[in-house]
């Protein structure tokens, strides 16, 4: 049993919390509502791209074929990612950037990856759908963006935290679940932001929590640069990112990665002096085949020159916490069914978020109407005399003075 004044610590914690990183949790919720569903939206939008139907015997074009042609349409870029579009291997997406560094300012060629063909080149950078990414993943401000909504994210993680420690202390006297709607509004509206709070709570946790996870992505991939690729390669320290001309076949090195591991297939390629990679390797990341092992990456480096295998590290376990946090995070993992939880899961969550709000607004609403009422009454109420003071105590008249000496 907690006491009195644990129970106003927690409630000050809670509320504050809770007020700080209400409006934007509110804004990831609504933004993350379309983002759980954007293969389907694409769809209807006709912004997917699809390769047209071709026998499943259909020879695949070369990769270097394939590169070459995309590097045609933007002669003066570089290539930094080809991946293949999800679920979709007949079709390859290049990436093209100024340099090799990250950047916004990208072009993508999706290419037919039996024929080598041109399918489309996507804007990625523009629409309703970019738009929503852009506000949900870093408010438009890149790292600094990320870093402030996970900062966002641990104060959601607090809320519910001492959200669930007043719990029982608030409704030790109602049936679980119980919304009492004889009270006023305001009474209702608490017991159904109690409701769906204790409801949604794992769910939020382990959305917040990913969501978390997520936005520290950036400084995670350089550390695990710093922590284990720096020591892979140190042989190759202090020499430049291996130029374009000088690079071996990318099939060769696609088909030495397959060969290494086995049973797996390619999710992207990373090129030299990306931020995937080293200055002097393609790394291919690859996945398994089955729903968990599909979201778990295994890098595997080839240099860039010979188009030979020369390390095909484990992945460290932040790394891999990394990998399974951003399915998780959209419900990425059990198709359709899981996608329909997540957003219903998601649209209770807004509503816990948006009454929580409203319950505090209300409530200085309240205050100011108390305190007003009682201003008006100290105004109007007449001085309190010793007789008057004695009528309020004892309920009784005192003995008339009029016509004493």
């Amino acid at each position: 049993m907690l006491s009195p004044t644990a129970l106003r610590r927690w409630s000050w914690t809670h509320k504050w919390s809770s007020l700080v990183c209400t409006v934007f949790m509110l804004l990831l919720c609504i933004t993350g509502l379309p983002l759980i569903f954007h293969h389907e939206i694409g769809h209807l939008l006709g912004t997917e791209v699809e390769a047209p139907a071709m026998p499943a015997s259909a020879p695949r074009a070369s990769l270097d074929r394939v590169l070459a042609t995309a590097q045609a349409l933007h002669p003066e870029r570089v290539v930094q990612f080809v991946s293949h579009a999800e679920g979709d291997d007949n079709v390859w997406f290049v990436t093209l950037t100024p340099t090799p560094a990250p950047t916004d300012d990208f072009r993508s060629v999706a290419l037919d990856a039996r024929t080598a063909q041109v399918l489309a080149q996507p804007r990625f950078d523009e629409g309703f759908m970019y738009v929503m990414f852009k506000l949900h993943v870093d408010l438009f401000a890149g790292l600094p963006g990320k870093l402030f909504l996970g900062f966002m994210g641990l104060l959601l993680l607090v809320a519910i935290v001492t959200g669930v420690v007043l719990y029982a202390p608030f409704m030790r006297k109602l049936a679980f679940g119980e919304v009492r709607r004889e009270r006023s509004k305001r009474v209702k509206w608490l017991d159904l932001h109690n409701l769906l709070g204790i409801v949604t709570l794992v769910w939020a946790f382990v959305v917040g929590g990913t969501g978390m996870i997520n936005t520290w992505a950036d400084l995670i991939i350089k550390y695990w640069q710093h922590d284990q690729l720096s020591v892979l390669l140190k042989p190759y320290e202090g020499q430049p990112i291996v130029p374009a001309t000088e690079r071996g076949p990318l099939q060769q090195a696609l088909q030495a990665t397959q060969a290494q591991a086995p049973g797996t297939r390619l999710s992207f390629i990373a090129f030299p002096g990306t931020a995937f990679s080293s200055p002097h390797h393609h790394t291919f990341f690859m996945r398994g085949n089955e729903p968990l092992t599909s979201k778990l990456l295994k890098p595997v480096l080839v240099d860039a020159r010979t188009a030979e295998v020369t390390a095909a590290p484990q992945l460290p376990w932040y790394l891999t916490a990394l990998l399974v946090s951003q399915p998780l995070h959209f419900g990425d993992y059990g198709g359709m069914p899981m996608k329909i939880i997540w957003a219903l899961l998601d649209m209770a969550t807004i509503v816990v978020l948006g009454s929580g709000l409203y319950l505090w607004l209300r409530k200085g609403v309240q205050a100011g109407s108390t305190t007003a009422a009682a201003t008006v009454q100290g105004h109007t109420t007449p001085p309190t005399t010793p007789a008057s003071t004695m009528v309020a105590r004892t309920g009784r008249t005192p003995p008339s003075t009029e016509g004493r000496a």
